[in-house]
């Protein structure tokens, strides 16, 4: 049996060695987080005003969504070299101007008929750089566009709306039609024996969606709250800022050495498996 993200979460924080969690750190930024709520500089209303962002009345809201989900993870480079740039912009923000951009010039990069056949000189052409540094794992997202535009055209007659709609204003119903439809949206991995679902973009996925529409209409889930934070590789790094993480000496000097961390690899220390949610940097 697959655990949940949430039950996934409580294993790992329970049996990891190298990575601790600390109260006072939790306390620490949750008084940041209370501070930037009251103060109105954290909601999800900022989600449409990014510029980068679709509004709710965009017809094609949704689409984007989706497509940039689809593509959202990966955008590192190794220390001291250039960063995959578009527009000035680098990760994600890259990818958002490089989807805007498709669309300025008039390519049709929502239609799931269009990606689900894209060549990979095109999409090259979609993604193509400020400073000729090519976007990362290029080929992987090639392959997820494919997949994930055939099973819209087989199973959803090529909408993301019927998707959505599919779930019933239920963002748990959601992320199970997501994982179970989409194989490259279903990420789960061995952990300590047991089998453990991250489920990182689909999460972030129906967040999108639940921030882009403002709980309403599509937008609107019944049980948003059952949706749990996402593993971003920006997390650990603002948790453990924050007091909230606590690395053995071993597994920080191995970050700070930029060593790779293979996911699932039995480390030299302890023997214990990298847990993909605390070290995906």
């Amino acid at each position: 049996m697959v655990l949940s993200p949430r039950e996934s979460g409580k294993l790992v924080a329970s049996l990891s060695k190298n990575v601790k969690i600390k109260e006072e750190g939790i306390q620490k930024l949750g008084d940041v987080l209370v501070a930037e709520v009251e103060s109105g500089k954290l909601c999800s209303e900022k989600f449409t005003q990014s510029k980068f962002h679709p509004k709710p009345e965009d017809p094609w809201a949704l689409d984007w969504l989706f497509v940039v989900d689809t593509l959202n993870f990966c955008f590192w480079s190794l220390e001291n070299e250039p960063g995959w740039t578009v527009e000035g912009y680098t990760g994600y923000f890259a990818l958002c101007a490089a989807i805007n951009r498709a669309q300025k010039e008039k390519v049709d990069i929502l239609n799931p008929k269009f990606y689900s056949e894209v060549t990979e000189k095109d999409l090259a052409k979609i993604f193509r750089s400020d400073n000729d540094v090519p976007i990362p794992l290029f080929s992987e997202r090639v392959k997820c566009l494919h997949e994930v535009g055939n099973v819209l055209l087989e199973n959803f007659d090529g909408s993301v709306e019927n998707l959505v709609k599919k779930a019933d204003n239920s963002a748990v119903t959601l992320l199970d039609l997501i994982v179970n439809n989409f194989k490259c949206f279903k990420d789960e991995a061995k952990y300590q024996d047991k089998e453990v679902a991250i489920y990182k973009r689909a999460q972030i996925l129906i967040g999108d969606i639940w921030a882009c529409f403002k709980n309403q209409d599509i937008g609107h889930f019944k049980d948003i709250d059952e949706i749990t934070m996402f593993a971003d590789y920006r997390i650990p790094q603002t948790l453990l800022y924050y007091g909230v993480f606590e690395y053995t000496n071993e597994l920080l000097k191995k970050l700070e050495d930029n060593e790779t961390l293979e996911m699932g690899k039995k480390m030299r220390w302890k023997y214990e498996l990298v847990p993909y949610m605390l070290l995906n940097f």
